[in-house]
């Protein structure tokens, strides 16, 4: 049997939806990094309106849905290769051919665009999944909350450094920042394209390589809730399990409450900190990040089961039925926009959110009037046609129509 992607009609919208919103969210919190050193300044130091703004961020945007899209590539993952197997697929390797296609576009996205790249992490990290597919719903469960332990406690360490060795740290790294940043500044303002590929391979990518390993321990414990979700059948039409999606919004915001009161003290110096301010700081972006994903998806489910937001939000469907093009075209155009027009370090916090919620809304706009006539955005025609290993149909037949969302 000849293998095929799914068809518009198997596919559940409110997902598309949700990664839309995702989408977002990423574009967000990587805009300062488009714009500004950020790789190597972590947590600028902003005045005015930009503090504010990225007080906002910090609280309810940073963390927040870059785990949101590793929950959903999980819960694709089911779907995928649930639905291949129906098909009587061979599973495995179809999805590790999905895989290596992804590897493809993560590798040359970080090579030649942008240090922040996470497909290559989402390629990598998707081969464990293999192992967990026939799973029982309980070892997901154990096995996501264990590597998010396992995470945060591993970052909890630096509570109980001495605080000599916290100075000392802090001093290099302050130091160390002084002697690079002037140089990294003038390679993105200034140097050519070869140059620039170059200096980033020594200066960013390696140090990103090196990362992945801690990096993959979070998006594998998503990708297992993901694939939890997917198994309990939380988001097929008709679902039955309103109960535990309402069960996990009010857990979701009792727990996401005193986080994030609790980070915004920390980044307000109301408790203070010293040397410990940053490692907090970061800590409780990562714990607000995991409670907060959870309460957004289940507040977008949850409002989805109405139609008056079924056909509000419909246009963010078709920006996430095609992440991946919107994905890479985000990177290519805040490059362009910053260090084409020489618009790099130059840029405040606010202006890049301004830019970064201008660009997405064309991007619903064109993506919406794309998926009309299409089956598949540019990348995604890509990425399907290497993993089923032919040319995709590419035009939509309008004859076909998508279910309801559910």
């Amino acid at each position: 049997m000849k293998s095929a992607p799914i068809s518009a009609k198997e596919r559940i919208v409110t997902i598309d939806i949700i990664r839309g919103f995702a989408l977002l969210g990423i574009f967000l919190v990587n805009m300062p990094a488009f714009h500004s050193p950020v790789f190597l300044v972590t947590y600028p130091e902003y005045t005015g309106v930009d503090y504010w703004l990225d007080l906002f961020l910090q609280l309810f945007v940073q963390t927040k849905f870059y785990t949101m899209f590793s929950f959903l590539f999980g819960l694709g993952f089911y779907i995928f290769m649930s639905r291949a197997e129906q098909k009587g697929l061979k599973t495995k390797r179809l999805f590790s051919r999905r895989l290596f296609a992804l590897f493809l576009f993560g590798a040359l996205h970080l090579v030649f665009l942008w240090f922040g790249d996470i497909l290559l992490t989402y390629a990598l990290t998707g081969f464990f999944l293999l192992l967990f597919y026939k799973r029982k719903t309980k070892t997901l469960l154990i096995w996501a909350f264990s590597l998010l332990f396992l995470f945060h406690a591993f970052v909890s360490i630096q509570f109980f450094l001495p605080e000599e060795i916290m100075k000392d740290s802090e001093a290099a790294a302050e130091q160390e920042l002084k002697s690079q940043l002037p140089e990294y500044v003038d390679f993105y303002q200034h140097a050519q394209y070869t140059e620039l590929v170059r200096f980033r391979f020594k200066e960013e990518i390696i140090p990103i390589l090196e990362n992945q390993p801690f990096v993959m321990i979070t998006v594998l414990g998503m990708f297992l809730f993901g694939l939890y979700a997917g198994k309990r059948g939380i988001f097929q039409p008709g679902t039955t399990h309103l109960p535990l999606i309402k069960k996990i919004w009010r857990v979701s915001i009792t727990l996401s409450i005193p986080l994030v009161i609790l980070l915004a003290a920390f980044k307000l110096n109301a408790i203070e900190l010293g040397l410990y301010k940053e490692p907090a700081v970061f800590l409780f972006t990562s714990l607000s990040g995991l409670t907060l994903c959870f309460f957004y998806i289940a507040s977008l489910t949850l409002l989805l089961k109405k139609k008056k937001w079924q056909q509000l939000l419909r246009p963010i469907g078709y920006t996430g039925q095609m992440a991946l093009t919107n994905y890479l075209s985000q990177t290519i155009v805040s490059l362009f926009i910053f260090l084409e027009l020489d618009l790099y370090g130059k840029v405040s916090l606010v202006t890049g959110t301004f830019l970064c919620l201008l660009i997405y809304a064309l991007q619903v706009i064109f993506s919406y009037i794309w998926m009309k006539n299409f089956r598949f955005g540019p990348f995604e025609w890509i990425w399907r046609s290497l993993t089923y290993g032919y040319f995709q149909t590419m035009k939509k037949d309008n004859k076909i129509t998508q279910n309801n969302i559910s």
